[in-house]
């Protein structure tokens, strides 16, 4: 293909792929301002009447507020856990100097944690908590969250860590440096790429938790966004397509907020974490 083909082309397949990709989210937000009649009836393209009577009902009536407030502190619960517990084994993983004979099994119980559906441990993680006696409350959710995050930042995080030269961290040494302070100003810094990538993923898992939300929780007082969000449609209200979609536009307001920070995070990490001999 020559190049003016190439040069004419371009602007049309990105065009093609931005409108594929962004007309959901248009349609989502197209639904969630139209009044009941309209979304009824047939629905053209551009909406013919705006109303934010859903978004007022869903925090009025539906209690979606605190669906907001108890998402919010799973997820932000979860993801904390799950880096530190995560970042630290990665690093004790990835580092031959750890006197650490079980490896190899961890490594590999890692993979089969990523492997296996997260449904698999619905069984096991139910009796737990039963016996426990924590179930229909959050923190079933955010242990189920831990407990999916850590083996993905785990083998996330791992190559990132065997990639760092050793000479950053023997220079550390000589100077002084503990094995935690090491790790804290030396090595983090230099992997704040891979720790902005894996938050990202991690947030919107934890964010998005739907399984075992359903499964873990019955009172509607920890109810989180997306087992609200199931709700709302139900055997007597199987038409409110106005309400699911408002909820649909405010829930993803957080994660489109984390990522453009996380997105910053990683570009500044990329500049500023760059090894200089």
């Amino acid at each position: 293909m020559s190049k003016k083909k190439r040069s004419f082309l371009r602007p049309i397949i990105t065009a093609v792929l931005l409108v594929y990709t962004l007309f959901p989210i248009y349609w989502m937000v197209a639904l969630s301002i139209r009044n009941n009649e309209e979304l009824l009836n047939d629905m053209p393209l551009l909406p013919k009447s705006f109303t934010m009577a859903h978004y007022i009902t869903l925090f009025s009536e539906k209690g979606f507020g605190l669906a907001l407030k108890n998402s919010l502190l799973v997820t932000l619960t979860a993801v904390l856990f799950s880096l530190i517990v995560g970042l630290c084994c990665a690093y004790i993983i990835a580092r031959a100097r750890f006197r650490f004979h079980l490896k190899k099994p961890v490594s590999y119980w890692v993979m089969l944690i990523r492997i296996l559906p997260p449904v698999a441990f619905t069984i096991p993680l139910y009796i737990m908590f039963s016996n426990l006696g924590v179930l229909n409350t959050k923190l079933p959710i955010v242990m189920a969250c831990i407990f999916i995050n850590i083996p993905l930042i785990i083998w996330f995080m791992i190559n990132f860590f065997m990639e760092l030269p050793k000479a950053v961290e023997e220079s550390a040494k000589i100077d002084g440096a503990t094995e935690w302070q090491l790790f804290v100003r030396i090595v983090l810094p230099l992997v704040a790429p891979g720790i902005a990538a894996i938050s990202m993923l991690s947030f919107i898992y934890a964010w998005n938790e739907y399984t075992y939300s359903v499964i873990f929780v019955q009172s509607q007082q920890n109810y989180t966004v997306p087992l609200s969000l199931a709700v709302l449609n139900t055997e007597d209200n199987l038409t409110q397509f106005g309400l699911v979609a408002a909820g649909g536009v405010i829930s993803v307001i957080p994660i489109a907020l984390f990522v453009i920070f996380a997105q910053n995070y990683l570009i500044q990490g990329l500049a500023n974490g760059a090894v200089k001999e």
